[in-house]
């Protein structure tokens, strides 16, 4: 602190000391980007560690990405320089001979992904005790990032799984800048004993907000042109407004990402500058991120990166000017992770938001005249302004990620018997513990009827002939999928990966890593791709996904379109846009009539999230209607408005719907990584764990109803 020339700690930072110092709690932490939440957790933990060092790992820090661990192993090293206390790094990027020098003599602080500690379970499991036996903390970072998640049941396993091996309770300490009900979160934390957990929230919110929404209209959404006017007149304002400093722009999915990079360096070129933007995103080569990423922390070179979730997490990339988001964040959580990139060192944080539409005529669909994308970005920044964010997903049973736990488990002990892996994995504050008994056993058979796992004859479950070779694939230590993808090459260089599927040929164009290019050669047996520099081309599709918008951010939206209030941070072309939507929603009476007909369709309008959503477009299809969700709106096909209004009455009337009918009616449910090895009866437990709200569909349905009916 006297090195840093520090006069007073955070509130945060000051709250922490006692609670981590004490070794006896676990703690939760959350305050926005750059509060000093690394600090708040490592400076205490290096007080402690500093009186009590010894042999063996003493510290364990947990973070999303190789990146980041890179980075806070920079600012650990730092810290501990003069201390004596040993920082080390383990991923897959970290020489061989560092690793064994770790295994040979474990000490002070190990910074770690999940991959890596899963590696470290499959092929050191012996070594688990030792190397971890005097363990006192254990830090997971961007904890926002793992909740709810496949990755995140992983993590919550193998650090129960660490415990069971040392035979104690571990204090573990979670760092977030966005995590909503905190309380939910220390509940996924620490499962089974969330109330236990010491929440500590910064209440510093002194900092400035400057923010804007503009909109862009694109007059002739019909035209054959690559680019519409609304991606140019962004694109345009985003030339003008960020060159010359150092930004981030979000740009939601990889596709949209290059489009906007390659957009922005046509610019420069046609204007003789030098290009400052540049795309970032998980297809990109490692080296060509790095690349971004040092330029941005390089305060000589004006850089924008134009990025997906990327560059949210905590990677320091320096002092950030400006952020601006293309289209309707992710979530309110994402949006908060974004803007607290900008405004470090006592500046204030600026948001530049965009929208693009298509102009308004008698022919545009009813769903694009209500501007719903418009009105979901101002709901968003409503509830980010008033310090709301989405609080964490109620548990899923994750069998997928059990199956992975389960075979580490195996490789690690050389086998294991069911009641006793049982115990490790579903136990008391496992992330599995919803798992029944019965569950477990049905898993089990599942998985010996193909050949996963095999059984001895006193009852020791060992690899099987898939079992083997799956856990010795590099792929197993992900929880998530990994597709199989071609290498893009230029001049020996590798630029990054693109799906397997896309349809590629010799002469195609695309657009990537922020540059256009032709393709040279498909060589399908090594599965590369050669490119040269060419004009034209489209971003290739890379697999892009969008959020799951939240039942209060649907509330807000319609709360907007029935209010009068006109945000100050809107421009008069966005002012003109939401006016618009206004008139359209008073004319259809969405208000007191959310049941209306479009073409040989009826719309319905219950503003819920989409969880809800979908679960009443399911229960619809389970009883022969046919309907589809439609963004905020739920369509069903073919019916018309007074057999929508039966059939809804059918729904609130008859009996409650069985959520596991509903999901046997549906067809691709195995969507996790080793949910093929998943009995019929086991995947439709998972998906209505993950998918399905019966009672709030219902509550839905009741609501629509009644509205109507008052009419």
């Amino acid at each position: 602190m006297w090195q840093q020339g520090w006069s007073e700690l955070r509130d945060v930072q000051d709250a922490a000391i006692p609670a981590i110092l004490g070794g006896d709690t676990d703690v939760l932490i959350g305050a926005a980007t750059a509060a000093g939440k690394t600090e708040a957790a490592f400076l205490p933990i290096c007080s402690k560690l500093a009186d009590h060092s010894g042999p063996g790992i003493q510290a364990l820090y947990v973070g999303p990405l190789k990146a980041l661990i890179n980075d806070q192993f920079r600012r650990t090293e730092e810290l501990c320089e003069a201390l004596e206390i040993r920082t080390h790094r383990w991923h897959g990027d970290v020489a061989g001979t560092r690793k064994q020098a770790l295994l040979r003599a474990p000490s002070g602080i190990l910074l770690i992904t999940p991959e890596s500690l899963e590696a470290m379970f499959v092929l050191r499991g012996t070594q688990i005790t030792r190397l971890f036996g005097a363990l006192q903390y254990v830090v997971v970072d961007e904890l926002h990032s793992f909740l709810g998640t496949e990755r995140g049941a992983q993590l919550l396993s193998q650090l129960h799984r660490l415990e069971i091996a040392v035979k104690r309770r571990v204090p573990r300490i979670g760092l977030s800048a966005t995590l909503g009900d905190m309380s939910l979160a220390a509940g996924q934390l620490r499962p089974d004993h969330g109330d236990r957990v010491t929440i500590l929230e910064s209440a510093a919110t002194g900092q400035e907000l400057r923010l804007q929404v503009r909109s862009y209209v694109d007059e002739r959404p019909d035209t054959d042109t690559d680019t519409d006017m609304a991606v140019r007149g962004i694109a345009d304002h985003l030339f003008a407004n960020l060159r010359g400093r150092t930004n981030l722009v979000f740009a939601n999915a990889r596709s949209r990402v290059e489009l906007y990079a390659a957009e922005l360096a046509d610019r420069s070129a046609a204007t003789g500058v030098p290009n400052e933007f540049h795309a970032h995103h998980g297809n990109l080569a490692k080296e060509l991120r790095e690349d971004v990423e040092a330029m941005l922390r390089d305060p000589t070179k004006p850089t924008t990166a134009v990025c997906t979730t990327t560059l949210e997490m905590g990677i320091d990339i320096g002092a950030i000017g400006q952020v601006a988001q293309i289209g309707p964040p992710p979530s309110v959580a994402s949006l908060r992770q974004r803007l607290g990139r900008s405004g470090r060192r006592d500046e204030p944080a600026i948001l530049r938001a965009y929208c693009a539409t298509v102009a308004i005529d008698a022919e545009t669909p009813l769903l694009d005249r209500l501007q719903l994308p418009l009105v979901q970005t101002i709901a968003s920044i409503d509830l980010l302004l008033e310090r709301w964010c989405e609080p964490p997903e109620p548990s899923r049973l994750h069998l997928s990620t059990l199956i992975q736990q389960l075979l580490s488990l195996i490789a690690q002990h050389g086998g294991a018997r069911p009641a006793e892996a049982y115990r490790v994995l579903c136990g008391h504050g496992s992330p599995f513990s919803a798992v029944t008994t019965a569950q477990f056993a049905d898993l089990l058979r599942a998985l010996g009827a193909e050949d996963v796992l095999t059984q001895t004859g006193d009852g020791t479950l060992l690899l099987g002939g898939q079992g083997e070779p799956t856990v010795n694939h590099y792929t197993f230590y992900a929880a998530f999928q990994t597709p199989e993808e071609y290498r893009l090459v230029h001049t020996g260089r590798q630029l990054g990966t693109m799906p397997i599927d896309f349809p590629l040929y010799e002469g195609l164009r695309l657009v990537f890593a922020g540059q256009r290019w032709r393709v040279v050669a498909v060589h399908e047996e090594d599965k590369v791709v050669q490119l040269a520099p060419a004009p034209g081309g489209k971003p290739p599709a890379l697999g892009d996904s969008s959020g799951s918008v939240h039942h209060e951010v649907r509330i807000r939206m319609r709360e907007l379109l029935e209010g009068d209030h006109v945000p100050a941070y809107i421009d008069q072309q966005s002012r003109t846009l939401l006016e618009q939507a206004r008139r359209e929603y008073a004319t259809l009476e969405l208000d007191s009539h959310p049941i209306i007909t479009d073409g040989s369709d009826t719309l319905l309008f219950p503003w819920t999230g989409d969880r809800r959503l979908h679960t009443l477009a399911a229960v619809f299809n389970a009883a022969e209607v046919a309907a589809a969700v439609d963004g905020a709106a739920l369509r069903l096909v073919g019916t018309s408005c007074q057999a929508a209004m039966t059939a809804l009455a059918k729904v609130v009337d008859g009996p409650a719907p069985d959520p596991y009918e509903l999901a046997r009616k549906v067809e691709s449910k195995a969507v996790e990584k080793f949910d093929s090895w998943l009995s019929e009866e086991l995947l439709c437990d998972q998906f209505v764990s993950a998918a399905l709200d019966c009672a709030g569909a219902i509550d839905c349905a009741g609501d629509l109803l009644e509205t109507s009916r008052r009419r």
